[in-house]
């Protein structure tokens, strides 16, 4: 559905994408995930045919965008993060004028407003005044113009954002039922975006891709410094027993019941983390503590993204090379 290729965008001399290359199959909801700046809304106003590349390719369902721009627009729905909407106009009035720039065809104009508006759960405000909806139900508009004419791909820049946390649960949940029938290429900075609506993620910083891959993938990126036993009873003992092998740097206790969970955190000396878990579950075995599960704490997809795109710490002017002391 999206092929890119060594996509390259220069502003003068700043480098907004840079040398940016990925793909987008057909069915997927693929997470676009990077910081404000990152370069997120540049690539998606090239694939969308609002900008032109400096360098590289890119291809929508198998149209070249700048070389054949008009078959590849009519290929998919594209809501930008501040969606152009008149507000002197009605919802139902609106998305028919969306449908004849879009070129739909006179007779399915109808049917085609009305699917939209369905799918984006706008259908009951469709004579209301544009002007006169929450900043939610504009934002389910812009979602339904993306959707006039049911074009195989949408592409959207942050369709939350400026959300409360009540419409940005209703907007997860359209774009799930919606990823049902479209493939969806999302931008946004918010991770439980992400964790909730796509099976795949590509994450960009600094105009640069620096990683890709399901969730789970992109979790493994960073593995967490700790794991979790759960233990019945003897919580005390058990605690006491793990602090004694003297290979973690900190335990913390929760107990709900006679069910205890600890999370250890590796002291990442002596010892691998692998080995510290072993002699942990050994250690509770023979001081007769009921273990009843073990396993590493799963690290946490935010921690995985300040690594990937942290901004590196500056280098004081006296320890920079060539300088003298």
């Amino acid at each position: 559905m999206i092929s890119v290729s060594h996509l390259t965008k220069r502003y003068g001399d700043v480098v907004a994408v840079n040398d940016v290359s990925f793909e987008v199959g057909k069915g997927e909801i693929v997470g676009f995930l990077g910081p404000n700046g990152a370069g997120k809304s540049t690539t998606l106003r090239i694939l969308a045919g609002f900008l032109g590349q400096t360098r590289g390719s890119v291809r929508v369902c198998g149209h070249d965008v700048a070389l054949d721009s008009l078959e590849a627009r009519k290929s998919l729905g594209y809501m930008p993060e501040s969606v152009p909407l008149y507000p002197e106009m009605r919802v139902i009035e609106y998305l028919a004028f969306r449908a004849e720039v879009k070129r739909v065809e006179r007779k399915k104009r109808a049917h085609a407003v009305d699917s939209a508006m369905e799918k984006a759960g706008v259908a009951d405000r469709a004579t209301s005044l544009i002007g006169k909806l929450s900043k939610g139900y504009r934002q389910r508009v812009g979602l339904a113009d993306a959707l006039v004419g049911s074009p195989p791909l949408l592409i959207l820049d942050e369709p939350t954002s400026g959300l409360d946390p009540n419409q940005i649960r209703e907007v997860r949940k359209l774009l799930r039922e919606i990823g049902k029938e479209h493939t969806v290429l999302l931008s946004t900075h918010i991770l439980g975006e992400v964790e909730s609506s796509c099976t795949r993620v590509l994450v960009i910083a600094k105009g640069k891709l620096v990683a890709e891959g399901s969730v789970d993938e992109i979790r493994r990126l960073r593995r967490s410094p700790a794991f979790m036993v759960v233990v019945r009873g003897e919580a005390a003992k058990a605690e006491a027993t793990l602090a004694a092998l003297e290979v973690f740097s900190k335990i913390v206790a929760d107990t709900a019941g006679d069910v205890t969970t600890l999370r250890c955190t590796w002291k990442k000396k002596g010892v691998t983390i692998d080995e510290s878990a072993e002699q942990a579950i050994a250690a509770l075995v023979n001081a007769s503590v009921p273990v009843r599960s073990a396993a590493p704490e799963q690290s946490r997809l935010e921690d995985v993204f300040a690594e990937l795109t942290e901004e590196p710490e500056p280098v004081a002017a006296s320890e920079r090379p060539g300088r003298p002391s």
